[in-house]
């Protein structure tokens, strides 16, 4: 069972698994997004006190700090007892497109040079991700959302925010890439 689910899945599998999700979360009349956690997590820690955003009642929230929860564990089962020692096969124009990026393929879903302890433990690594972690936040927060949010439970329900949300997003990332990536690396 163990090399079944080490194995790569086809790509329908995570595509059918969020569209069951979401049909759960409709019948019982729940909005899929993760970035509300966060507010959730403020409120228990007493926000609500100091901050009238977070004055609300966090306990019509509990299933979403379940979802949050399952997805940790998921991540820890995944890179512990699922983990495959065999390097990820990507295709060469693939690498080669890393490659004007600035960016070495070393086998690895998410390259070390990315996101290895070194960068990391650099302060190069620390201002990145606290940038990076300060522009989520508040994009997050900005448009209403976050991209899971946005794209998954508000472009199902059709709503046109979302949309332009999800638009951004791409556009953003897009940016990020081709422009900034290169520069920060």
């Amino acid at each position: 069972m163990l090399e079944l689910l080490r194995q790569p899945w086809p790509w329908y599998t995570s595509g059918a698994a969020i569209a069951f999700i979401m049909v759960l979360l409709l019948i019982f009349g729940k909005s899929f997004g993760f970035s509300s956690n966060l507010r959730t997590l403020c409120t228990l820690a007493g926000a609500g006190k100091r901050h009238q955003f977070f004055d609300f009642d966090w306990k019509t929230q509990k299933w979403n700090l379940l979802f949050l929860l399952g997805a940790v564990l998921g991540g820890v089962i995944a890179a512990t007892l699922l983990k495959s020692e065999i390097p990820m096969a990507l295709s060469q124009s693939t690498i080669d497109d890393l490659a004007k990026l600035n960016i070495i393929f070393d086998g690895q879903l998410n390259p070390s040079q990315l996101f290895g302890y070194e960068l990391i433990s650099s302060s190069k690594g620390i201002v990145i991700l606290l940038a990076g972690g300060a522009l989520v936040g508040f994009g997050s927060r900005y448009a209403g959302g976050c991209t899971s949010g946005h794209a998954i439970s508000g472009l199902s329900n059709l709503q046109l925010p979302s949309l332009l949300a999800v638009i951004g997003f791409f556009t953003g990332g897009l940016v990020m890439t081709h422009f900034l990536l290169p520069l920060i690396f």
